[in-house]
């Protein structure tokens, strides 16, 4: 009877190759690898030659799918070798960790005690305290010390707390490496031959195992009983050569084997969940630590490099490298590559090591590729030394509905899930495109965001822009949403009513219609506009009436670019913009600074969406208003100063009129501070307005040259934050017209002494240089 343990790091190439050279070598008649036996079952499909790594089990709780874990797999992964050996070899191959229907509920009951106990602490800590506040209370539960002397409570750690750290750390530190990455990359990946390894790596994780404190954790125990456990039923199945691959760590403990009896006290009467796995695709990117998985790599592309070409002394890197900046129109020369393949080579030499690493490299690159410059070398550790490779799994997997019906739909529609970015511009005068609008619309309203829109240009709604890139967490929301239904369409529509109907805003809801309309779910656009009547009828809150009008009006746009029926939108918008005109007035009166400053962007806003509609019966009740709130000394200076620039806009205050009501305005009777707000309303949007108008910048100018030393300090901020938000131009052409004197006189009447005999004698001859001929009558 053998056992042979393999202590390996989860993602590597040199661990990957000795664990394939070790089977190969001693020929085990059955293979253990540390993983979840609820995928013993999908194991088959690994030796299919269309999954093709990166590749994950999923493994989740079909109640839950929240509730999930990934485990992924490379083609440097020593447990992926160690698959495929004993598939190719038609020996059997087990997984043999904790069962996740185990694992899942464990962490359940740990989640569930730490949050008794922290609420038993706070209790104390109430009580020893006096009843103070309760985040004098969370202090004491999260274990703060000065919290708990204060307190008077003495809180003991958990006993199932974990105490995290790193045990190779330990090891490179001794051999007098700072980075524990970087010692266990040159001691085992990068090395093509490793004789006796893995009994090397299993007597240093022994001593690291009885020097280091024992680790209080019941989840790892409980993993390695279970371990402990199946190896065991190996041996009552008469397998005479067994082989084990797990984590380094787990190796000592696999070796010495407690009693039988206590691995099953341990692991008798553990609590379950029902759980289901299957494969998905994964990507380098998501393998690498970055992403924030545990057992991450820095440099999943440079290992996969080191996988398929153990021996390279980095010409084919460094090609790589030249193949990369040539695709993105950077010149690169062979001589380049040489002399920085050369120049890597050296650097290993300086440093005494057998072959020129990823260091080495990055830094004979930086030199002669980037010619020192830095951010060149963010491309290569994006596209290469991390890579943005995605696996394939088999289209005939089991998968959810919902699953199947999405990767149906990209095919159909032509969009391939890719790890990368990739743009789309769609029309949507279009078929195909429509039909993938509509797609990403469902799939957004689902909360998978593989689709992420931005402004296309133009002032059409015809045109989309879309940047998709996929990722392999998606299929957790893909699992969740199946919950509502078997097809995008159906499921969409199914999550947008329930989200209504649970939502008891008028803005949200309104918010949820504008993002359901273009993805064209009839159904679901019923109930969103039944829901919106329903909360803008009962709703007296002016403020919140106009925020949700913008949105609608963006929706009724729709209408004819999707085919869609806008009148009931519509039809809730005008009779909400009546409600608001009648309501109106009184909100602007009386508030303070904040609040009018706020009602001015509402009112902005609103302004635009009346006049997207261009709808006589709207446009004629929101100029009524308007006129009510210009000469009302009620409402907020800033807000009366905007309706009368709307009313000059809307050529309804003019000439002599609008010269009037701004010198009523900015009089020096006005207080200045008052003054300048009405000015700030006038004004916003646009100060063009006062570079066309010589009359109203000389009514400004005059009232500025009136202020006192005082209150122009008074009124300074208000007029900087006026001015600040016209454009460059405009600021630059006030400048301009400051600078050159001012912009001529106000209308002032005719001096007296005017002679008309004088001025009639002129006439003529202004006529004929106009080349006109007209008779007056005799005065």
């Amino acid at each position: 009877m053998a056992i042979h343990l393999l202590g390996i790091r989860h993602h590597g190439p040199g661990s990957a190759r000795n664990v394939k050279e070790f089977l190969e070598t001693v020929r085990p008649d059955i293979v253990l690898v540390e993983g979840p036996p609820e995928a013993d079952a999908i194991l088959s499909w690994a030796n299919r030659p269309d999954l093709k790594p990166p590749v994950a089990i999923l493994c989740y709780q079909p109640d839950n799918p929240r509730e999930s874990v990934f485990y992924p797999f490379a083609l440097f992964s020593p447990e992926w070798q160690a698959i495929q050996y004993a598939l190719t070899n038609k020996i059997p191959v087990r997984f043999m960790d904790l069962p996740m229907a185990n694992h899942f509920a464990v962490e359940n009951e740990i989640r569930e005690k730490k949050k008794v106990g922290m609420e038993k602490n706070v209790s104390a800590g109430r009580e020893a305290t006096g009843g103070r506040e309760v985040e004098e209370g969370r202090e004491v539960a999260e274990g703060d010390a000065a919290g708990d002397e204060k307190a008077g409570v003495t809180i003991e750690p958990h006993p199932l707390v974990k105490i995290k750290y790193d045990p190779v750390g330990y090891l490179a530190t001794a051999a007098g490496y700072e980075d524990g990455e970087k010692w266990w990359e040159f001691m085992f990946e990068q090395r093509t031959r490793n004789e006796q390894v893995f009994d090397a790596v299993h007597e240093a994780m022994t001593a690291l195992r009885q020097t280091l404190p024992q680790r209080e954790d019941y989840l790892e125990d409980l993993r390695e009983a279970h371990m402990r456990k199946t190896i065991r039923q190996a041996e009552r199945e008469m397998f005479g050569n067994i082989a084990v691959i797990c984590g380094a760590w787990h190796a000592p403990a696999l070796t010495n084997m407690p009693k039988q009896k206590e691995d099953n006290d341990l692991l008798k009467g553990l609590p379950k969940v029902r759980v289901e796995s299957t494969w998905i695709p994964w990507t380098y990117d998501r393998l690498s630590f970055y992403s924030g998985y545990g057992a991450g790599i820095g440099s999943p592309g440079w290992y996969d490099h080191l996988w398929n070409y153990p021996h390279d002394d980095g010409t084919r890197w460094m090609a790589g490298v030249a193949k990369l900046f040539r695709q993105k129109n950077m010149d690169t020369s062979v001589a380049h590559v040489m002399e920085a393949v050369r120049l890597s080579n050296a650097l290993a030499s300086l440093r005494k090591l057998p072959a020129a690493g990823l260091e080495e490299l990055n830094e004979a690159t930086l030199s002669i590729l980037c010619h020192g410059e830095p951010i060149l070398m963010q491309l290569i550790q994006h596209e290469l030394i991390v890579s943005n490779r995605l696996g394939e799994v088999p289209v005939d997997i089991p998968k959810p509905p919902l699953q199947l019906d999405i990767e149906k739909q990209q095919k159909r529609l032509r969009l391939p899930p890719t790890a990368d970015w990739k743009d789309y511009t769609l029309d949507l005068r279009k078929e195909t495109d429509l039909e993938r609008s509509i797609f990403l619309h469902r799939l957004l309203l689902l909360g998978i965001k593989w689709g992420h829109r931005s402004e296309a240009g133009g002032k059409g709604t015809f045109k989309e822009q879309w940047r998709l890139q996929w990722d392999p967490a998606f299929s957790i929301d893909i699992i969740e949403r199946g919950n509502w239904g078997n097809t995008t369409a159906e499921a969409a529509a199914n999550f947008v009513i329930k989200e209504a109907e649970d939502s008891g805003s008028l803005a949200a809801v309104s918010a949820l219609l504008a993002e359901t309309i273009p993805a064209e779910l009839p159904g679901a656009v019923d109930t969103l506009i039944r829901q919106i009547n329903n909360l803008a009828a009962a709703s007296g809150d002016v403020i919140q009436l106009i925020e949700v009008i913008p949105g609608l009006v963006s929706v009724s746009r729709y209408g004819n670019v999707r085919k869609t029926d806008a009148d009931l939108v519509l039809g809730i918008v005008h009779s909400m913009i009546t409600r608001i005109c009648i309501s109106l007035p009184a909100a602007c009166t009386a508030v303070d600074e904040e609040a009018a400053q706020h009602l001015l962007d509402l009112i902005f806003k609103l302004n635009d969406a009346v006049n997207v509609l261009q709808d006589p019966s709207i446009t004629l009740p929101w100029q009524n208003v308007l006129q009510i709130m210009a000469p009302n000394k009620n409402v907020a200076p800033v807000i009366a100063g905007y309706a009368t620039r709307l009313l000059a806009d809307y050529k309804l205050l003019q000439d002599e009129a609008l010269i009037r009501a701004f010198y009523f305005a900015m009089s020096t009777a006005a207080e200045p501070a008052i003054a300048a707000a009405w000015m700030e309303g006038f004004l916003k949007g646009s100060g063009t307005l006062l570079l066309i108008d010589n009359a109203l910048w000389n009514v400004v100018n005059d009232w500025v040259e009136q202020l006192s030393p005082g209150a122009f300090t008074q009124v300074l901020p208000l007029l900087r934050r006026t001015f600040s938000a016209f454009t460059q131009p405009e600021k630059r052409k006030i400048g301009e017209k400051v600078k050159g004197g001012g912009g001529g006189t106000v209308m002032k009447k005719a001096e007296a002494g005017f002679d008309p005999e004088k001025a009639r004698t002129g006439i003529p001859v202004v006529l004929e240089i106009l080349g006109l001929q007209l008779s007056f009558p005799e005065y």
